[in-house]
């Protein structure tokens, strides 16, 4: 059973229940932010994207490969259509999203990196007003603008304080984004037939080969893996605690109290990273700063309340006829959006 159909069939939660569930669906939002500051820390020892990620995934795939292999002994196989459906999803939704996300991740701060990914959301309803032809009401374009001001507000500020470079960084993590929103409106329909979490375990596995070629084309020595220990402990943090753990704590969390307000905990991803970037990375916080992702925060909140609005039977059938899957999927993703940024990303 997929997270969307869990969120369908979950009951209302006791108030000490669904206090529970948001806490770990709160801690999940967290751990998946923490993705970037490792990134950063890990970029201070003279290591690369293309080190980064594929640190993280050798350490990752062990796991997701047991998901994968305990999902498929107690449900149906898998089609050869959808196995190629879960390659093309992991190529572009875990390998490439990651990977634009960490090159970017080298030009600008954490704090801006959490919130140019927190705008998937507003990129998925782009894309369903044009492929799905629905219509964006009032209260969704201004939770657009809303959005959109607070990011250009907090990229001018970045601008002026690191320079050109802030361009090139951004345009990188957009690009992470933007690959994103593709795979979570292309699996929409595909999840709700296999689970999101054998989805996310395969498509894991399929990156991670990606990974390898990867390097293997590169003509990077295998040697180049054997780290100096911190490089290697915070590889395996990364892995474990802004991987897996966090993919398993989301999935308890919609169990619990359903995947439009498990998403709603995915708001103090951008805050947590604020905070963490200024304590472990010394990246400034000023008042600019703060209100630009006030309004992001606001704008994506206004957007995915509708999602909590229409969370009866009627709602949700109106928005599968509507290519509402995609949205329905998103609410499962909300790492940063992210079963990811699962981006796992």
């Amino acid at each position: 059973m997929s997270a969307s159909q869990l969120s369908r069939t979950v009951p209302a939660a006791e108030p000490a229940a669904q206090r529970a569930g948001l806490a770990v669906a709160a801690v999940g939002a967290i751990l998946f932010s923490g993705k970037a500051i490792v990134a950063k820390l890990m970029y201070r020892y003279q290591v690369d994207a293309v080190m980064v990620i594929s640190l993280r995934m050798l350490f990752a795939v062990p796991l997701f490969m047991a998901i994968g292999w305990w999902q498929s002994r107690r449900l149906p196989a898998l089609s050869w259509a959808d196995r190629g459906r879960i390659v093309f999803l992991g190529i572009i939704g875990y390998y490439l999203s990651s990977f634009l996300d960490f090159l970017g991740l080298q030009y600008i701060t954490a704090g801006l990196e959490r919130l140019i990914l927190f705008l998937t959301p507003s990129f998925v309803l782009l894309a369903s007003a044009v492929l799905f032809k629905r219509r964006i009401s009032l209260r969704q374009w201004l939770s657009l603008a809303l959005a959109y001001i607070g990011i250009v507000l907090v990229f001018a500020h970045d601008l002026d304080v690191s320079g050109a470079q802030v361009w090139l960084g951004a345009a990188l993590v957009l690009g992470s984004a933007l690959t994103y929103g593709i795979y979570l409106i292309a699996s929409g329909e595909l999840v709700q037939r296999i689970g999101s979490l054998r989805l996310v375990a395969y498509a894991m596995c399929v990156s991670t080969a990606c990974c390898v070629v990867q390097y293997l084309v590169l003509r990077r020595p295998l040697a180049e893996l054997l780290q100096p220990a911190p490089v290697m402990w915070l590889s395996l943090v990364n892995s474990v605690f802004c991987t897996v753990l966090p993919v398993s704590l989301t999935m308890v969390a919609v169990a619990r109290i359903g995947a439009p307000m498990a998403s709603q905990a995915g708001m103090l991803g951008p805050v947590s990273t604020l905070f963490l970037g200024f304590w472990l990375l010394g990246e400034p916080i000023t008042g600019v700063q703060l209100a630009g992702s006030a309004l992001v925060m606001g704008g994506i909140y206004l957007l995915s309340a509708r999602g909590v609005a229409k969370s009866g039977a009627a709602g949700k059938a109106q928005a599968a006829r509507r290519g509402g899957n995609a949205m329905d999927t998103l609410d499962n993703k909300q790492a940063g959006g992210r079963l990811d940024d699962t981006r796992s990303r």
